[in-house]
């Protein structure tokens, strides 16, 4: 019903004035009730949409974890090996802004970078990495975090590259290294279902990393990596999962994979893994052993 206004009324027909005000009360609430109806529909059809957009994710979710979880079993991956294997400590050092120097470093210890964490080597006193694990946006990236790692990766040099989840062939990711300058003896390309399958063998849990949350940290892997190929110790450094930003960067972005990593950790100490700590915070929020020396190790195996 239109809206009426008492001067129309009047000027209509001579209808008293509390007459033309009922009329008006009546329009009103007519239009009022018109109005309330509307709402009330387009609050169902949008509680519906909710509904219906939940129910596509959840459709779409599912078959995301059914495809890749019969291609993983279809292509039965193995873990990615190294040429030499390693049977003492090794150290792995991961990119937050607080690392700590290793307890008894010295050349039988056996070094993994990740990303650009190796500038903090510098104050080691360590010129090159036995390995270096980096995801693939490390190369071609564009954000600053990337961008950031390939400029201080410069000049540098590693034994073995091992490059994570890279799509791109060889051919282009030799050339992409070299534009920024790392040096490298030889390069291997991790792929997804290798990093799902060394979890796999080496803590029991299938992630078949569905989302960024649930993805494992690649200073996490870089550990698996190390105890798979045969380390007596794996001790990390400037690998915290509660840290944000970077050694290599002032931009202090948020670390991904926080709550996934934390778990993975606990994990690793639960199943009674020779996995330590240089980082004494690390060593108080997770639990991790604090690194004393190859001591431990020693003592662990005489205990065992």
């Amino acid at each position: 019903m239109d809206h009426i206004s008492l001067s129309a009324i009047s000027k209509a027909s001579p209808v008293p004035r509390h007459c033309a005000i009922a009329m008006i009360a009546a329009s009103e609430i007519a239009g009022h009730s018109q109005l309330e109806s509307f709402k009330s529909g387009m609050l169902q059809s949008r509680a519906i949409l909710i509904v219906l957009s939940r129910m596509l994710m959840s459709t779409s979710a599912a078959r995301k974890f059914i495809s890749r979880r019969i291609r993983y079993l279809l292509s039965n991956p193995t873990p990615p090996t190294t040429s030499v294997r390693s049977t003492g400590a090794v150290a792995v050092l991961g990119s937050a802004p607080r690392s700590h120097k290793l307890v008894g470093l010295n050349a039988n210890y056996r070094i993994i970078s990740v990303n650009a964490s190796q500038l903090a080597l510098q104050s080691w006193g360590v010129d090159a990495t036995d390995i270096t694990l980096m995801g693939y946006s490390e190369i071609e990236g564009t954000n600053t975090s990337a961008v950031e790692a390939r400029r201080v990766l410069g000049g540098k040099r590693t034994g073995s590259l091992y490059v994570l989840a890279w799509r791109c062939g060889r051919e282009r990711l030799e050339a992409d290294i070299k534009a920024f300058g790392y040096d490298f003896e030889e390069a291997h390309i991790v792929d997804r279902r290798q990093r799902i399958a060394l979890l796999h063998k080496e803590t029991g849990c299938q992630n078949l990393e569905l989302d960024t949350e649930t993805k494992c940290l690649n200073g996490i892997i870089a550990a698996l990596f190390a105890l798979y190929n045969g380390a007596a110790a794996v001790i990390l450094s400037g690998i915290n999962p509660h840290s944000a930003g970077h050694v290599y960067n002032r931009v202090n972005l948020a670390r991904l994979h926080v709550r996934s990593g934390a778990e993975m950790l606990e994990r690793l100490v639960r199943l009674g893994y020779p996995v330590y700590t240089a980082d004494p915070q690390v060593s108080e929020d997770i639990g991790l052993p604090l690194w004393q020396g190859i001591g431990q190790v020693n003592a662990a195996s005489e205990q065992e």
